[in-house]
C-alpha cells in the first residue's frame, strides 16, 4: 500500500528560478488558494496556459517530461474552477501531480503566513520564483519552513500496536500517536518524548520508517517504529482521550465491523498501521 505524498516525481529546476528564467507560453499553470487548487470535474488538478491564469502571486514548481509547471496563488480559488482541496485530492490522483500539488500547497501556505518581516515587521515581497520573501526595509530573506513531526507505530512484546484517539474524534476512531520535534531534540527522542507524555509508555528501540510532506500547514512527517518497554497506558486526557493496545486480530476484525476506524490511505499513519499489520485493513474513517 502506498500513501499519498511518498516521493518527488518532477524536477524542481531551482537554476530557473532566478530573473522569470522559467516564464514561456508553453507553461502549465495551478491555480492555489490555501490548500485548495482548481480541478477538472473535482477529479484531478486542472492546468491553463499561462495567459489564462488570473492575477496573483506566483511559483514555479520545476519540470517534469520537459514540461515546466508552475502555480499562481489567489485568495479563493473560484467556484467555476471546482476547487478541492489537496489533502482529499491527493490519494486519487497521480504521483507526478500530487508532487507538483504537494510542493505548491507548502509554498502557498507559507506565503499566506509568512508576508511581513520577522525581524523589524514590514512587508515583504516575493522573488526567486516564489522560494524567497525580501523584506525591501532591512533587506532581510525569509526561506520557507517546515516543522518536523515524528509518527510513530509502538508495539510491544507481544507484538500487539498502541493506537490512540484524540478528544474530539468520535468513538472508534484511533489513530498512531504524533507530535512535533522540539528545539535541541533528536528524532529519536521527540518519540520516546511524545509517547511518554501522552500515553505514559516507556519506548525503547525506535527504527525509522519513511516520511511524508503534509503541508497543512507546513509538515513533513517522519514515520518510527518504536519497541514498547511497559505496557501500562496512562493517557494525558489533553491531547489523548483514550489508547489501547491492539492485535492483528482486532484491527481486521473491528474494521471489518466498523467499531474501529483507522486513518485514510493519504496519511502516513495508514501505511505504518498496514506494514505492521501485513494482511486487509478494512474500511476508514470519513
Amino acid at each position: 500500500m502506498d500513501y499519498a505524498f511518498d516521493r518527488t516525481q518532477h524536477d524542481r529546476s531551482a537554476h530557473l528560478r532566478k530573473a522569470d528564467a522559467w516564464r514561456g507560453p508553453d507553461v502549465r499553470v495551478m491555480v492555489i488558494g490555501g490548500e485548495h487548487v482548481a480541478t477538472d470535474g473535482g477529479a484531478g488538478i486542472r492546468w491553463i496556459g499561462i495567459d489564462e491564469a488570473p492575477e496573483g502571486e506566483w511559483i514555479f514548481l520545476g519540470t517534469k517530461d520537459d514540461v515546466r509547471h508552475a502555480a499562481v496563488m489567489v485568495d479563493r480559488v473560484p467556484a467555476e474552477l471546482e476547487p478541492v482541496s489537496l489533502r482529499v485530492l491527493g490519494p486519487t490522483i497521480a504521483a507526478d501531480e500530487a508532487s507538483l500539488g504537494v510542493h505548491a500547497v507548502g509554498i502557498a501556505r507559507w506565503h499566506q503566513n509568512h508576508r511581513f518581516c520577522a525581524s523589524c515587521g514590514q512587508p515583504t515581497d516575493i522573488a526567486e520564483a516564489g522560494h524567497v520573501r525580501i523584506c525591501p526595509a532591512c533587506g532581510t530573506h525569509h526561506f520557507p519552513r517546515t516543522d518536523p513531526a515524528v509518527i510513530m507505530l509502538i508495539t510491544d512484546g507481544d507484538d500487539r500496536a498502541l493506537l490512540g484517539r484524540q478528544p474530539s474524534w468520535p468513538e472508534g476512531r484511533f489513530s498512531t500517536l504524533a507530535g512535533f520535534v522540539e528545539p535541541g531534540e533528536s528524532l529519536d527522542d521527540a518519540v520516546r518524548r511524545e509517547v511518554m507524555e501522552e500515553v505514559g509508555i516507556e519506548v525503547g528501540e525506535v527504527t525509522y520508517a519513511a516520511s511524508q510532506p503534509w503541508p497543512f500547514p507546513s509538515s513533513l512527517m517522519l514515520g518510527f517504529f518504536g519497541q514498547a518497554e511497559t505496557s501500562d497506558i496512562t493517557v494525558d486526557q489533553d491531547e489523548i482521550a483514550e489508547a489501547r493496545w491492539f492485535t492483528r486480530d482486532e484491527v481486521t476484525e473491528m474494521t471489518a465491523s466498523s467499531d474501529l476506524l483507522l486513518p485514510p490511505n493519504v496519511s502516513i499513519s495508514r501505511w505504518l498501521l498496514q506494514t505492521w499489520h501485513g494482511g486487509t485493513i478494512h474500511g476508514r474513517w470519513a
